[in-house]
This record gives structure tokens, sequence and C-alpha cells, in this order.
């Protein structure tokens, strides 16, 4: 174990559209495969630090790609320090302003840089972050079902663990919603928790409606009711609601997590570790939780995310989203309901061959 830091070489940045085990349909679209744009952190010491970002559609791969090959010069010849190098790009891109693409962008070097600091001590990073490789409590996450021809795979998840299942609504009417429900309530049984997400999909009035007769299916949050950057309309919608309100996935950086807490837009927060600003961000946002006693939990990028939700003071649980099994050579592992962090850093590495044969 060396005491300096590897020094940066050069980045490689390659896009892939991985299939998805499960294609994700949503009450806004349906994402048929992950369109993943890979990056590699090179450095003189040969060490290599890898992350990737979801870029949701296609279109997005190639901008953000480039966004981030334009940036090797800017952190070519320094230190593999993921505080140091975010507190320069905040800097650096000030008056731009780093949401959107460019957060993006900034949020997969940090958690590479993270990678490689890990790599280069041997460990993995959640014992950089002070912690332990503890197993995570997960959920399996659907898009919208349909419970009699998604009856096998909603038992499957029973079958290797999970304690909790999420499924998508809000994609036709209330009475649809209900039907899906009582349905997959009644697959589970009453001791699984069930979640169940919106995407943004409802006026406040209609959410209220929506969640009142929702209520007796037991339901343990109500996710993104209503357009995210609504956090007055959330804050309507959990003072009326029986149930309580999950957000946070597009949160951009812990200043937007603060504002929403101090708004009462939800009961539970799911910061995204692409949107609140990679490891670095997510340190200062789950300290923003601490101190509300909000309980915390992930939004996809499963590999990451179970490194810091197990420094997280108010862990809740962790999102089991496998977006990019297709392209890694050893996919996470659930054992018993949970994820287990692991490494050297991230503990990730990419299948070559299906990094080609995806490759766009």
């Amino acid at each position: 174990m060396s005491d300096s830091l590897p020094t940066i070489r050069a980045l490689d940045v390659r896009c892939v559209e991985a299939p998805l085990a499960r294609p994700l349909r949503t009450a806004v679209g349906e994402i048929p495969v992950a369109p993943l744009v890979l990056i590699d952190i090179l450095t003189e010491e040969g060490v290599t630090g890898r992350a990737y970002v979801f870029a949701y559609v296609p279109a997005a791969l190639a901008p953000i790609a480039q966004f981030l090959t334009n940036l090797t010069d800017e952190i070519k010849g320094k230190t593999v320090s993921p505080v140091e190098r975010m507190r320069g790009f905040e800097s650096r891109f000030r008056l731009l302003g780093r949401q959107g693409l460019v957060g993006m962008a900034l949020a997969g070097l940090d958690m590479a840089l993270w990678d490689a600091l890990g790599r280069a001590q041997g460990v993995p990073v959640v014992q950089l972050l002070g912690g332990e490789a503890i197993g995570i409590q997960a959920y399996d996450s659907f898009g919208l079902v349909d419970p009699v021809a998604d009856r096998p795979a909603l038992e499957q998840s029973l079958e290797r663990g999970f304690r909790g299942i999420k499924i998508k609504i809000g994609g036709g009417s209330l009475r649809q919603d209900q039907e899906t429900v009582a349905a997959v309530r009644d697959i589970l049984g009453p001791d699984i928790a069930l979640m169940v997400d919106y995407n943004q999909s409802l006026s406040v009035p209609d959410a209220i409606r929506r969640i009142e007769c929702l209520a007796k299916h037991d339901l343990t949050w109500i996710e993104e009711p209503v357009p995210a950057e609504d956090i007055h309309g959330h804050a309507k919608v959990r003072s009326a609601s029986p149930v309580p309100i999950q957000t946070g996935e597009n949160w951009w950086f812990p200043l937007d997590m603060a504002k929403a807490i101090e708004a009462g837009a939800c009961d539970y927060a799911m910061p995204d570790l692409m949107k609140i600003g990679g490891i670095t961000g997510w340190l200062r946002a789950m300290g923003v939780a601490e101190t509300a006693s909000v309980p915390v939990s992930s939004h996809i990028f499963i590999e990451a995310s179970a490194h810091v939700l197990a420094v997280t003071p108010t862990a809740h649980w962790l999102e089991y989203l496998n977006m990019a099994d297709a392209i890694l050579s050893e996919p996470m592992v659930v054992t018993e309901g949970r994820v287990t962090p692991r490494g050297p850093g991230l503990g990730m590495d990419w299948n070559e061959e299906a990094v080609e044969r995806y490759r766009r």
C-alpha cells in the first residue's frame, strides 16, 4: 500500500446501450435498454478507476461522452483526489452551472476517482469512508406491471429473498392503479414492503385523491407523485397523504435536498449518485438527512450505492435496478435480499467483449 496518490494520465470514455433483463416501463415513457457512458480514469501508476453514468436516452450519450473527453486536459497530471477535483470543478463551472449533463458527467468522474483511490489502496470504497462491507437491505424495482403476466417475476423476487418490491403506476386511470396495487399486494402477502412510483405524472389534486384510495394496501411509500421540481406541490401532497412520500432522485446536489427537506416535501429521501454530486456529493447530502432525521434510500447505481449507504446514518433501502449487469464481468449478487459492497474500489470491472458488442 502506497502513501502517495496516483496521478491521472488519461481519460477513456465509451458509450454502450446495455440490454436490460426487464425493460423498464413508466408512466412517462419506456426504457428498453440502458444507455451508459463508461468512464475509465487511467493513472501513471497503472491503476484504473471505473464508473458509469446512466444517460436515460441514447441521444444524451454522445454529448456526455464528448464533455468528459474535453475535460481530459483539466485533470491530466493531477492526483486522484475526489474532493479536491470536485472542488475545482465546482469553481470552474460556477458560471455555466452544473445541473443537467454537466452534473452527470462530473458525478461520473467523481465516482471513478473514488474507485481509483480504493484500488490504489487495495480496499473497497466503503472502507475508505470509514465503514464496513455490510449487507444493505434492498428492494427489487419493477416498472409498470401486469399482475397476471408478471406474477412469475414478482414471485421470483420473493424467492431471491427480497423483502421489498417497488412497482410503477400512473399509466392509466385510478381504477387501473387500484386493481394493479391490490393484485400485487395479494401476490406479495402482508409481510413484504410494497412501494409505488408515479414518476411525476400527477397534479397535486389528483395525487391526493389517488393516494387516499390506495392507502388501504399498506404501502411503504408513494414516490414522486408530482413533478420533481415542484417541492411545494410535494409538500401539499405530503400534508394530505396517509402514506409516506418519497422523492429525491432528481435533486441536483445537496442544496436541492436541503431546500426540499426545509419545504417539508418528503418523509423519505432518495438521492441519485449521478445528480447529487457523486460520492463526494452524497457524503454532504447524508449529513443534511441526518440533521433532519430523514431516512435515505438510493436510486439505481447499485454498485456504488451499496458503499455509500453502508456509511449513511439514516440508511433505509437500496433500490435494486441492475442497469449495468450486461457489461460487467461480475454483476452484483443479492443474498437474502441484501447487497454487499465489494472491492477493491467500487468492485466493478468491465466485460470487454460485452462492451464491444453493445458499444455505440
